[in-house]
């Protein structure tokens, strides 16, 4: 044999042997499939006359719509006025794969609001309650191989006072809505396994758990324990091996059991440690993510490998400090609900990602999750983003009796299952909000917290101010004029709530002067976009003042009230006081809070560039005294090419504690034309904001949100479509009740009113993805105005 048929010789078996091994790390690895797809459903107040006997698996089920899941059970209006209740049903048919033989097979259900009956088969295998964690279901012993199986799910929304948050709907600050919301998975194991935490239901145990013993920016301690089940017949034997890569896949540390047997049936957790040299430290600045991959290996091979990403990070409270990694941190944030309009909660994981970034962008560093725990494509965003979060069980001023309380207490462990070992979740919040919780009910949510977490103490949060570690109360639960600036109470303080009830049912705030002139309508927080420049500006004023007025206190920090608006069921109108409207377009607050974070370079994930916002439509109703919220050192204000004045901002009583007051110009009368500001750092021009007087609408200009996350085509995944109404120029037009229609080419379909009526300036509509990716066309008409077409890509 020649020298170079010895090296192709070589090289052949080589890639054979490649194969090999790749095929065989395919096979022992355990698959995670996406579910989401081919569902069939359908309202039972559709059915008419129609009973479902679940347990009839040769039922056709014909005239069902075919939906992706995430999905809800019912389009909303964009105003509720009553919420719809009901029952939906969900079935899928599917045919096991010759390769699940011998495997473990469980379905994982992210949510279902809020009572759920799952068949398999004709046989009723779970009814769960509480909509908004998870649940896992076996389906090995019940899998028919070569031919269809049927999944039954049952989606049950109704009020029920023994499910947590238990309150009726229509006496709720905020709507259920309905189906399965969230991602529905199948995965499938080796009978030796790592298991689910949901699933083994065991005081801190199953699944995977990390906690970091000792942290430091020299070193860091990683603890892994890992709970693995052998469901073979046999006594198993295997070794644990758990590797640590950064964000460029090299392995920065490894560790390897001792040797494991496991007999038979049993379940037991392997604790291993790792250590760090000069660990890239988890935080809201520099939000680091390793990948954490955990490998069980026997005789023949890989059975079961499970990665997830973790951040290494130190949590402390000291002397009504909080500390990351050692460092204190203020902690300025705001409050989520997760839904959107038409389609409540049944957000993509794109959706949720989009979110997040708003809110990181608006220079908040905490979240808090009102008032339930929400989606786990929602934390991965907040532990990639380095957002940090107030993860909550779900409860809004209502407490039920033993079924309820037990139920709690299970949603408190299964949310701390959960989360644990989610880098972003800074606080936990085991508490009914604004509910009047009995000594024992809090003291036993605490122990769960301490069971739970043995060997890293969680901090937790409540809105009264016993048992826990942390005071969340919202700022109207003091009185006025101190708010909570002499509480002197036994544990530090958060203000949870703020900027909202103080200015909408306690009147007025610290008495602002200029309230003497407002009627209530004007002075409150709650402004539509739609309410016009005075009143925007008055919200923005309200959350200013209150954020201020919070800095003075001694306190962790505090989250305003709140960041999107949303639907509630007591109201049948939209609770307006976000700083960003419920089609996720801002408001004036949303450029002061932005204008409060230092401006970062180098950062990719989201926009941390210099603010420089004119907070005015500079019409003829405009005032001119011209506010500018910025984090420059300086900015100039120029109308029509002339300079108005360059100068530093100017603190005043609403403004002495903030990092970055806003900067005011008054000028002498309204004149029509352009304001132009720039902003100025180190005495260099970065940044710089126009708004122009705007003439008579004559054209649309159409755009739409991805915030970091392209369209995707899953059938699921939603951006909003902006219709912006613009004059000759091309300067925005603040009109209201201007009709949009929009149509479609391609493979999406289009969510809302339709036409949709302008709100200060802009019509909105909701865009829900196909499964083709590819390029869709949205074609905007108006009365009077060209058709304006918009390209979106969407992508695998």
């Amino acid at each position: 044999m020649d020298s170079f048929s010895i090296v192709r010789f070589r090289l052949l078996f080589a890639i054979t042997i490649c194969c090999l091994l790749n095929t065989t790390s395919v096979v022992s690895q355990r698959q995670k499939l996406n579910f989401n797809d081919n569902w069939q459903f359908r309202n039972q107040e559709d059915l008419g006359q129609t009973v479902i006997h679940p347990e009839d698996t040769s039922y056709l089920f014909s005239g069902w719509e075919t939906v992706t899941l995430p999905h809800t059970a019912k389009i909303e209006p964009l105003v509720i006025k009553h919420p719809w209740v009901g029952i939906s049903w969900y079935k899928k048919d599917f045919v096991p794969n010759a390769s699940w033989k011998g495997r473990k097979v469980y379905i994982e259900f992210g949510a279902v609001m809020q009572k759920a009956k799952v068949w398999f088969n004709g046989k009723l295998l779970m009814t769960h309650y509480v909509g908004y964690l998870p649940f896992v279901i076996d389906l090995t012993p019940y899998l028919e191989f070569g031919k269809r199986n049927r999944l039954l799910v049952q989606a049950d929304n109704h009020d029920d006072p023994n499910t947590p948050p238990g309150r009726p709907i229509m006496s709720l600050d905020f709507c259920y809505y309905s189906g399965i919301y969230r991602d529905v998975s199948l995965v499938i194991t080796h009978l030796l396994h790592i298991t689910n935490a949901i699933k083994e239901n065991k005081t801190a145990s199953g699944g995977l758990f990390v906690w970091y013993p000792q942290v430091s920016e020299k070193s860091a301690t990683v603890a892994i324990e890992t709970n693995v089940r052998n469901e073979y017949s046999i006594a198993k034997h295997f070794f644990v091996v758990s590797s640590l890569r950064d964000r460029t896949g090299r392995i920065v540390a490894k560790t390897t059991s001792s040797g494991q047997s496991l007999l038979a049936g049993r379940d037991k957790s392997i604790r291993q440690e790792i250590k760090v040299t000069d660990p890239a430290l988890w935080s809201p600045d520099r939000p680091y993510l390793y990948t954490l991959t955990v490998a069980l290996k026997g005789k023949s091979g890989v059975e079961d490998k499970l990665s997830i990403r973790i951040g290494i990070r130190k949590f402390e409270i000291k002397n009504e400090h909080f500390l990351i990694n050692g460092h204190p941190l203020l902690l300025v944030g705001t409050n989520r609900h997760q839904e959107y309009p038409y389609i409540g909660n049944a957000l993509s994981d794109n959706a949720q990602y989009r979110d997040a970034v708003k809110i990181k962008e608006a220079g908040f560093n905490i979240v808090r999750l009102s008032h339930y725990p929400q989606s786990p494509a929602f934390m991965d965003a907040c532990d990639e983003l380095g957002l940090l979060t107030i993860d909550a069980i779900p409860g809004w001023q209502f407490v039920g009796k033993d079924t309820f309380q037990m139920r709690s207490y299970q949603d408190a462990r299964e949310l701390i299952r959960r989360d644990r070992n989610h880098p972003c979740v800074a606080m936990w919040e085991l508490s009914l909000n604004e509910s009047p919780m009995p000594d024992a009910f809090m003291k036993k949510m605490n122990e769960i917290a301490r069971e739970e977490s043995p060997n890293t103490k969680l901090i937790t949060c409540g809105w009264i101010d016993r048992y826990y570690d942390v005071f969340i109360p919202a700022r109207q639960h003091a009185k006025f004029p101190d708010y909570w600036k002499k509480y002197k109470g036994r544990i530090p303080l958060f203000t949870g709530e703020y900027g909202d009830w103080e200015y909408f049912a306690q009147d007025a705030g610290l008495n602002q002067a200029g309230y003497a002139g407002l009627k209530s309508d004007e002075r409150t927080s709650r402004q539509l976009r739609s309410d016009g420049e005075k009143r925007l500006l008055q919200q923005a004023l309200n959350f200013q003042e209150a954020h201020n007025d919070d800095l003075c206190n001694p306190h962790l920090g505090d989250a305003n009230w709140l960041m999107f608006d949303y639907n509630r069921g007591y109201s049948p109108d939209i609770e307006a006081s976000g700083i960003m409207d419920i089609f996720r377009l801002p408001k004036f607050a949303y450029y002061f809070y932005r204008s409060q974070a230092a401006p970062r370079v180098g950062v990719t994930s989201y926009d941390a560039s210099p603010t420089v916002k004119i907070a005015s439509f500079w019409n003829a109703k405009s005032t001119t005294d011209i506010k500018v919220y910025s984090n420059c050192q300086e900015v100039a204000l120029y109308l029509n090419g002339k300079l108005i004045a360059r100068k530093k901002a100017v603190r005043d009583k609403y403004s002495d504690h903030l990092p970055y007051p806003p900067f005011l110009f008054s000028l002498p009368a309204f004149k029509p034309g352009q304001l132009k500001a720039v902003g100025y750092i180190g005495g260099k021009p970065v940044k710089t904001d126009e708004v122009s007087t705007p003439g008579k609408t004559v054209s649309i200009r159409l755009s739409y949100d991805k915030s970091g996350r392209a369209l995707k085509a899953d059938g699921a995944d939603v951006v909003f479509v902006y219709a912006t109404l613009c004059d000759a120029k091309g300067n925005p037009v603040y009109d209201n009740g201007i009709k949009v229609r929009f149509t479609l080419r391609g493979d999406a379909r289009l969510i809302g009113d339709n036409p949709a009526s302008s709100e200060c300036g802009v019509a909105t509509i909701l865009l829900q993805a196909g499964k083709i990716p590819g390029t869709v066309t949205v074609i905007a008409h108006a009365e009077g105005m060209p058709d304006i077409f918009l390209p979106i890509k969407m992508v695998k």
